[in-house]
């Protein structure tokens, strides 16, 4: 049996073998993995810790979940974005850093974007919806920026990059709907750096900004 660990980083360690149980038993490409039960079994994690780290890999495309069938190995090879991200992403802890400012560069890159393509229609509509709904996320919110750039290949990196970094942080947000709205209204002054003024504000990342 695979020797077990028990520490913060169980995430990284499941997925770590999973690639090792996958190179061992000469898996390739269309053939099925064992269930969720038997991986929890064989690698001595808890059924919910597996499913997570089944779940990322069916995230950045690895696997993939048949119904009533099983989970397959993906032919992922052909997709280099996908290559690029799982192969960099699987590969260590420091990864989850790089990944916590690459997503943040993404969103001020599509922030940037953004500046250019909304109008005030669009500003006013999410004025409203930020000011009205009570239970709106941060990621629904950069989410609809990220669309309003326009920039599809930044929203699917993000997608991937967020998923990540949240299954392995204990997450809970704690921003401020002021903050949102004070990012809004940047946008609708076409102020670069009011907007980034904003976004620093609201990450708390005045240093990272300088940077930017």
């Amino acid at each position: 049996m695979i020797e077990a660990v028990t520490n913060t980083k169980v995430y990284l360690e499941i997925v770590k073998q999973l690639r090792e149980m996958i190179t061992s038993d000469g898996l390739k490409t269309g053939d099925k993995i064992p269930s969720e039960r038997e991986l929890s079994e064989r690698l001595n994690f808890g059924r919910s810790s597996v499913r997570e780290a089944l779940r990322a890999l069916e995230l950045l495309g690895l696997i993939e979940t048949r119904r009533g069938e099983g989970t397959f190995i993906r032919d992922f090879r052909g997709h280099q974005l996908v290559q690029l991200l799982s192969t960099f992403i699987l590969q260590d802890e420091k990864a989850k850093q790089d990944v916590f400012e690459t997503k943040n560069y993404i969103e001020m890159d599509c922030l940037r974007l953004a500046l250019k393509r909304i109008d005030k229609r669009q500003t006013e509509s999410m004025r409203e919806w930020v000011t009205n709904t009570d239970s709106f996320t941060d990621d629904e919110f950069f989410q609809r920026i990220i669309e309003i750039s326009g920039n599809h290949l930044f929203l699917r990196m993000w997608l991937i990059l967020k998923e990540y970094y949240y299954s392995l942080e204990d997450y809970s947000e704690d921003y401020q709907q002021e903050d949102y709205l004070a990012l809004l209204g940047a946008l609708a002054e076409k102020s670069i750096e009011k907007t980034l003024s904003a976004y620093g504000k609201l990450r708390n990342l005045s240093d990272f900004i300088d940077k930017y």
